[in-house]
């Protein structure tokens, strides 16, 4: 149960995409900051690999945990491609936001008036009463 514990605190925190945005998770920010502290052994997906396949094993023995023993050697797995290919575990850092300055928000009203349909078709055709 410790390890599962040490699992989920892991494997909370998102990380940062190389392109595009990530949406952070509903209190990352206090997990990410403990992610920090311990640095390398927690950015650096080798390690990550390597302690999800070092937890597996005792796992590995009971038929009732079997399951959670495939499920970290799926992730032992996927953190060793990814570490191969170059990615390692980077925090979402929030940037301070800038206020818009307020002669930016003002648009320039229209130079063009608005198309218009032609005059015949503006004037209303007389309505046929019966049939």
């Amino acid at each position: 149960s410790v390890a599962g514990v040490l699992v989920c605190l892991l494997e909370y925190p998102r990380s940062k995409r190389k392109k595009g945005s990530t949406m952070e998770r509903c209190g990352q920010k206090y997990l990410t900051a403990v992610v920090k502290v311990f640095g390398p052994l927690t950015r650096n997906y080798y390690i990550r690999a390597i302690l999800h396949a070092a937890l597996a094993v005792p796992a590995g023995f009971l038929l009732s945990t079997i399951l959670g023993t495939v499920c970290l050697g799926i992730a032992s797995g996927i953190y060793l491609l990814a570490a191969v290919r170059g990615e390692e575990w980077r925090p979402i850092e929030q940037k301070p936001r800038e206020r818009p300055h307020v002669g930016d928000t003002i648009k320039q009203p229209p130079s063009n008036p608005p198309p218009r349909p032609p005059t015949d078709a503006r004037k209303k055709q007389p309505v046929e009463v019966g049939g």
